[in-house]
């Protein structure tokens, strides 16, 4: 499919013949896309777009998070990887998304997956987004996963490059997995046993562990 430089901060256009949607169906590869914004939604709790975006205009001397790339789980010719990063601003989101996009094999991934959450101190709440890049719900589904973990101040992106078989619901399974890995790989949660069983229960809200 036809990549733009750093699509997935923008707003693409909900019209049929422009929005990217899943290989898991038969598209157009030759389709264009058409970016609308810097930055992503908004989905917050208790907190309207308005005072989100309030939360960008910070000083402009932000460094770029540190990036970690987890193992990659290869199905059926469809690869996944797993990148994380630890953010507490929408500006480092866009840093980090420029940086990936910088790397050319994770800017010709079929689909870039990502989810964040950052928790405001002094509003106490969260910010959230997430994005599908065309692999259909699959951006709610890593964002729940944060969600159930109760991880602040990270994101986590999943690159899959689809290799023309089509997967399935499976194709959901390896997304949440890589997220999980990598989760566990930089201390946010103990262990992926612990990651797949957390589901439903109150955690204590978790930054990164000190190693």
């Amino acid at each position: 499919m036809k990549h733009v430089h750093g699509h997935l901060l923008s707003h693409l256009s909900e019209t049929p013949e422009q929005k990217k949607v899943t290989e898991e169906v038969e598209v157009d590869d030759d389709r264009s896309w058409t970016a609308e914004s810097d930055f992503p939604n908004f989905h917050t709790r208790g907190l309207n777009t308005e005072a989100a975006h309030l939360l960008t205009e910070l000083p402009g001397d932000e460094e770029l998070p540190p990036i970690k790339h987890g193992e990659p789980i290869t199905d059926r010719r469809s690869t996944f990887q797993p990148h994380l990063a630890p953010v507490v601003t929408t500006r480092q989101v866009k840093m980090v998304l420029d940086k990936l996009y910088e790397n050319k094999k994770i800017a010709s991934a079929t689909h870039n997956i990502y989810a964040y959450r950052i928790y405001c101190e002094d509003r106490q709440t969260f910010l959230h987004d997430c994005e599908d890049d065309g692999e259909t719900a699959a951006g709610g589904r890593l964002l729940h996963l944060l969600q159930i973990l109760d991880v602040r101040n990270v994101m986590v992106v999943v690159s899959r490059w689809y290799g023309g078989i089509l997967l399935g619901p499976d194709r959901f399974k390896h997304i949440n997995n890589c997220a999980r890995s990598i989760l566990v790989q930089e201390s946010y949660t103990d262990s992926v046993e612990e990651a797949s069983k957390a589901g439903g229960r109150n955690k204590k809200h978790k930054n990164k562990k000190a190693k």
